[in-house]
């Protein structure tokens, strides 16, 4: 018994020791990590001063280049007018009307220049040579740079906005020869490719003009804004906004403003040119990731301190061995798992594949007997007319009347060639190939296909009122094309009025801005305007029709740059309106 006291007493005070031991030890990782905290926060904030300052020098160095390429742009494309005004090739191109040299004359210097394009005007605000050959012929009578440029004696600047987005930038002067106005010379300055230039950059950058509009900028959706309205629709709301700007604390200098919710340093130059003035907004980026490298050495190096003091006091060595291997069992688990969904998505593509392969086939079906209800219901009208035309002449002949049998065949033989232009014409769908267009009389495609339904007028004893212009009512298309839009529009009229007890259809052809072919009956109407140009779609008895005529109808009137439209009369009926683009000074023009 004594002897186990004994021992019970020289055991105990190496557990004092202990527990006295485990509290220094704790007692020098605290005051450690205090001293790591206090070094890592004068380090921040003694390097970010230090380098905020640095970005801001650097962003204020660049905007002044920036500014500098920008005015000197400008200033060397502002002499160009000046000097081509008193061009003698294009004054005497002016006086003369012959620009066959003007446009090669014109490369030749834009080349030079590095301008982005150049025009002549003449007296009347026409664009007769351009170094961009697709802008000869524009008008440019009402706009800005020809207005100002012939009523001042020094070079117009002009700001023009596009409608496609951005704003063009021009110089412009006027043209004379002793005291005569001849026309305008226009320089488009190319400054978009500093826009070009500045995307390659991190920093934001906008020009402002003397009302403060945005005209160019790093940004596309700020062109147009002021400056405030373009940080506004930038910045977002929310937790996550306030999340962002906070990180605006570890700066040591107050943010200028605010991009997306992120503090930036703001730095403005003013342009010597016009009231413009150039904007930049550079992120502190580049200031933390010049502190986060040396504080990730600082950070390093008491890890490391940190690492090996723990490893030194570190008894759990087993209990971390066996949590790595449970981990690593889970790792080879999720393996496991990730193989076999791997091999289910390779399974699901293969089935993918299968139904695509099947879906295709399905659309090729569909196609087929699309096509085959087409060509039915196209020859359907020929046929029709070939059956009557040969009813007619079997009765002449048995009459002893040839001649007038001859003229049956002739009428036979041309719908033959017809049916044979519809099919070469449903082929060329397929192809999608581009239609010959030549110039044709609406008046004569109508008579034509007028003469077409003589068969089903007479024995319908429709009463058909026309109204046509006194002068030919010239388009560019396919006549043929035509001619089968008009057929389908009198056969439609005639199906709608088959209810009716007196049947009218009232045929309009009218020249204006459009040739326009107006087709009235006084049927039911229509009922379903949606679905009226739709495939397929027929208000007909099974066999009258399969619904195709007004879809393919709407299509030819579309390919010539036209269209078809239907409305319901004010007494009752329907209006079916073609409208094509009209023919410009007849043949003579077209050719």
């Amino acid at each position: 018994m004594n002897g186990d006291k004994s021992n019970a007493r020289d055991s105990a005070p190496p557990v004092r020791d202990s527990g006295a031991v485990s509290w220094r030890v704790r007692g020098i990782l605290l005051m450690l990590l205090v001293a790591v905290a206090a070094t890592v926060w004068v380090t921040n904030r003694l390097l970010t001063d230090r380098f905020t300052q640095s970005t801001r020098n650097r962003a204020e160095l660049r905007l002044a280049l920036y500014s500098g390429n920008l005015l000197s742009e400008l200033r060397r494309n502002a002499i160009v007018p000046q000097l081509l005004a008193r061009d003698p090739t294009l004054i005497a191109a002016l006086q003369s009307n012959d620009f066959s040299l003007s446009t090669q004359r014109l490369i030749s210097f834009v080349e030079e220049i590095g301008a982005a394009s150049l025009m002549l005007l003449d007296q009347d605000g026409r664009t007769v040579a351009a170094t961009d050959r697709n802008r000869i012929g524009e008008q440019h009578r009402t706009t800005p740079n020809f207005i100002e440029a012939i009523r001042s004696n020094a070079t117009i600047f002009n700001v023009i906005a596009r409608e496609s987005g951005g704003y063009s930038f021009s110089y412009s002067r006027k043209i004379e020869s002793n005291g005569e106005l001849l026309g305008v010379i226009v320089v488009e300055v190319d400054l978009q490719k500093f826009e070009r230039a500045w995307a390659g950059i991190s920093d934001a950058v906008l020009v402002t003009d003397s009302t403060g509009t945005i005209i160019l900028s790093t940004e596309p959706r700020w062109r147009g804004l002021h400056e405030e309205e373009a940080l506004q629709r930038q910045t977002p709301q929310g937790a996550i906004e306030r999340a962002i700007r906070a990180t605006a604390g570890w700066t040591a200098l107050p943010a200028d403003a605010y991009l997306k919710g992120e503090a930036v340093i703001r730095m403005e130059n003013r342009i010597p040119f016009r009231g413009w003035q150039m904007t930049s907004f550079t992120t502190y980026a580049s200031v933390r990731e010049r502190v986060n490298g040396v504080l990730a050495l600082e950070i390093m190096g008491f890890a490391i301190l940190l690492a090996l003091v723990f490893y030194a006091l570190s008894r759990k060595t087993a209990l971390r061995m066996a949590l790595f291997q449970r981990e690593s069992a889970e790792l080879r688990a999720l393996n496991s798992r990730l193989q076999r969904e791997i091999a289910e998505r390779e399974r699901v593509q293969e089935t993918l594949a299968v139904a695509e392969q099947t879906l295709e086939q399905s659309s090729k079906l569909a196609a087929l007997g699309e096509m085959s209800a087409a060509v039915s219901h196209e020859l359907n009208q020929p046929l029709a007319a070939m059956k009557t035309y040969l009813a007619g002449a079997r009765l002449l002949l048995r009459r002893n009347r040839p001649e007038e049998a001859l003229s049956s065949f002739g009428r036979i033989d041309d719908l033959i060639e017809r049916m044979g232009a519809i099919t070469r014409q449903l082929k060329s769908y397929a192809r999608k190939g581009a239609d010959a267009f030549s110039p044709v009389n609406m008046g004569d495609a109508l008579a034509a296909s007028l003469a077409m339904m003589e068969p089903q007028l007479r024995h319908r004893q429709v009463k058909i009122t026309q109204i046509l212009p006194d002068t030919p009512v010239l388009v560019m298309g396919d006549r043929m094309r035509i001619e089968q839009v008009m057929v389908n529009l009198l056969r439609n009229a005639l199906d709608a009025t088959k209810t009716v007890a007196d049947p009218e259809v009232e045929i309009i052809l009218a020249a204006g801005e459009t040739a326009t072919l107006n087709v009235r009956d006084n049927g039911d109407g229509i009922e379903d305007f949606d679905a009226l140009f739709e495939p397929f779609y027929t208000t007909k008895r099974p066999g009258d029709g399969v619904g195709l005529g007004l879809a393919i109808s709407s299509g030819i009137v579309n390919d010539h740059g036209g269209r078809l439209t239907a409305r319901n009369g004010q007494h009752g009926g329907a209006v079916f309106e073609m409208r094509l683009p009209i023919l410009e000074g007849g043949i003579e023009a077209a050719e």
